[in-house]
């Protein structure tokens, strides 16, 4: 069974009464967990629900670096006791967002500083709750971010495992994340045909060092290539990372979901 192991089922793209149609749509497809992860403060109380409300779905919660600059000053101490919750399994979506503007009443450099600081206020959250940390990186060109943020995973890692999900870098930063202790996630854009490298760094990594997700709503696999994503899709892109790596869409869903299981603690 597969584990779509990051999904935004709270995301105003799904419309609530539609949710235990995806979900078994989902189940349809043999994917038997989905984790969806809140990216502000006002979504953790939808995504804590939907974790209550339906069997096999867990939740993340953090925030997301382009909601950095909206958070309260005082965002850490409101999300410290919602970490209890026996809903929650890890922290996150939180990161290193370079690719979009600084927003209005911003600069660059203090916006990133922003995103920095939350990220490492996440990782210490990390360490006090025994979660980990799921991680976004982007940038415009380069590849700044993901730098940034490895080097304030370094700090942790002792205490905290993280994976970079969506990732689309080269196998040399993979396996940097993975000596680190953290793993690296693979979704839709491994199965584009304009981002082969992607799915030859997905073909060249051990067994228990990456899981696999759909980012839905956003990032559909070909040949669903801009449409709206869906958590059943992640079945798509777990064929596609099967077949180059020439294993069976059965191993990889055995060793992929039990690297969820290891990440996120399912109880």
């Amino acid at each position: 069974m597969l584990t779509d192991s990051h999904c935004h089922l709270a995301s105003h793209k799904f419309d609530a009464d539609e949710i235990p149609q995806l979900i078994e749509k989902a189940r349809d497809q043999g994917i038997s967990r989905l984790v969806t992860l809140a990216t502000c403060l006002d979504d953790m109380s939808p995504n804590l629900d939907l974790a209550e409300q339906h069997q096999g779905v867990h939740t993340c919660l953090g925030i997301h670096p382009c909601d950095a600059h909206e958070a309260p000053t005082d965002v850490i101490a409101q999300l410290r006791p919602k970490l209890a919750d026996h809903r929650v399994c890890g922290i996150g979506e939180t990161g290193l967002d370079y690719f979009h503007p600084a927003p209005d009443s911003w600069d660059e450099s203090s916006y990133k500083a922003r995103q920095q600081e939350l990220l490492e206020d996440h990782f210490r959250l990390g360490a006090e709750s025994r979660l980990n940390v799921v991680i976004h990186t982007r940038d415009r060109k380069g590849s700044a971010s993901f730098e940034d943020a490895l080097a304030i995973y370094e700090r942790y890692a002792k205490d905290v495992r993280a994976v970079f999900h969506c990732f689309v870098g080269p196998l040399e930063n993979a396996r940097r994340v993975i000596d680190l202790g953290g793993l690296v996630s693979f979704g839709g854009v491994a199965t584009f045909k304009n981002a082969a490298e992607v799915l030859a760094v997905a073909s060249e990594l051990p067994e228990g060092s990456f899981m696999v997700e759909t980012d839905s709503p956003y990032l559909a696999p070909h040949p669903h290539r801009g449409q709206r994503n869906e958590p059943s899709l992640v079945r798509v892109v777990a064929e596609k990372i099967a077949e180059a790596r020439e294993e069976t869409l059965e191993d990889l869903a055995s060793h992929t979901t039990e690297s969820a299981n290891t990440f996120f603690r399912f109880s």
